[in-house]
């Protein structure tokens, strides 16, 4: 049996589509908001400061702490209660930015967004679980990733649309309804997937108990680190990819140059699908970082004899970001083998605690800006070779 009988399924289609909206609107909360991070700036006094890359990087804290409890407390007040609850707080939080006159302001409204964020982002995957299993779940995840991988790509065209007619706030504005289309279209044709009897106390001793099974076996732990590595560069990437955009003289291409670079991170997800199980998640993970490491010495030894030119660093991103894109499932799932027993919350805390490992290594990579691409550059390069050092580690205890 691989799909799930309830009382009251939706389509299949419909199902997919909604899923993957919960999910994307994590990325569109995000990359929406690149393009206006200058106009925000001024309006917060904040004008050629690097601290107005917080506002991408505290969204990632709520969703490390998001990711820590909604897991467990929607195995205790069901899945549809659970994403409710995220929803009714990342449009709170929407409304805080909106009417934002300071950074901390701002910031805050940020990390509440984060935190309503992780219910669907997280909620969604139990959601499916909860329906299909095998090879029909393979396949509707392959869905929802395929639709969820186009959302990145043109968040940044709709955040620059909205600033065409308004100001930044606006983008507030309309992530508040796509999350309350969102919310109506769970509420109403979605059925809950938990039943009552199958429902388990929730108790933070659970969480601390499977932190510390995860803390103590190297495989868990480490493939957690190295995604947090992964993460971090990421973070950078995004934290400070617009003010490079506008440095090197080309802010009014971001939308579509963003667009290519999130194209070829995508299509790196979709080539891993149709080669890892040739190739193993490991190789993947080692080819990968090693290209990672030699692709951003490459170019910091370049950039030491010559002025790295736009386009020439664009190559750069696309080919080190088509290589994160081929870690991030992997890094994932490596973490996740030891964890059978606990899936469930074990992929909730593997994604939480990597993500806390990113949040402040991406802050770092982010405010060395200088004007530059070299520090992003640099941070690539550091965080793979550190990322390198843990996947030996992992191997000297003979299951790397």
């Amino acid at each position: 049996m691989q799909s799930k009988k309830l009382a009251y399924p939706i389509p299949v289609f419909e199902f997919v589509s909604l899923m993957a909206m919960m999910m994307a609107l994590v990325a569109l909360s995000i990359d929406s908001l690149l393009p206006a991070l200058p106009e925000i700036a001024v309006s917060l006094d904040k004008a050629g400061s690097n601290d107005i890359q917080l506002i991408i990087s505290m969204l990632f804290l709520g969703l490390a702490v998001g990711q820590m409890v909604y897991g467990t407390l929607s195995d205790f007040i069901g899945r549809k209660p659970a994403v409710y609850l995220g929803l009714l707080l990342f449009f709170l939080g929407c409304l805080v930015s909106f009417f934002a006159e300071i950074l901390p302001m701002m910031l805050a409204g940020r990390l509440l967004q984060g935190i309503g964020l992780a219910a669907p982002r997280i909620i969604s995957i139990a959601l499916i679980r909860d329906q299909y299993e095998g090879a029909v779940m393979a396949k509707v995840m392959s869905f929802v990733m395929s639709i969820f991988i186009i959302v990145p790509a043109i968040a940044p065209a709709l955040g620059q649309g909205v600033l065409f007619f308004a100001n930044w706030r606006f983008i507030f504005l309309l992530l508040s309804i796509v999350a309350v289309i969102i919310l109506v279209w769970f509420m109403f044709r979605q059925p809950e997937t938990l039943e009552a009897e199958k429902r388990m106390p929730f108790s933070f001793g659970r969480i601390f108990k499977v932190i510390s099974q995860i803390c103590g076996n190297r495989v868990a732990l480490g493939y957690t680190i190295v995604a947090g590595f992964v993460s971090s560069i990421f973070l950078g990437f995004l934290s400070s990819i617009q003010q490079i955009f506008e440095a090197y003289g080309e802010a009014e291409i971001f939308a579509g140059g963003f667009a290519a670079i999130a194209l070829f991170i995508g299509s790196a997800s979709l080539l891993n699908a149709k080669i890892v199980m040739l190739k193993g998640m490991r190789y993947i993970v080692k080819v990968a970082l090693g290209m990672l490491f030699i692709v951003s010495l490459t170019y910091l030894m370049l950039s030491t004899f010559d002025h790295l030119d736009f386009w020439v660093v664009m190559v750069f991103f696309v080919i080190s970001l088509f290589c994160v894109g081929l870690l991030f499932g992997n890094l994932n799932a490596l973490a996740m083998e030891p964890l059978g027993h606990v899936a469930g919350i074990g992929s909730s805390l593997v994604g939480s605690l990597s993500t806390f490992i990113s949040v402040p290594f991406g802050i770092l990579i982010g405010l060395s800006f200088n004007g530059t691409a070299i520090p992003l550059i640099a941070g690539f390069l550091v965080f793979s070779l550190l990322s390198l050092g843990m996947i030996f580690w992992i191997g000297k205890a003979g299951k790397g």
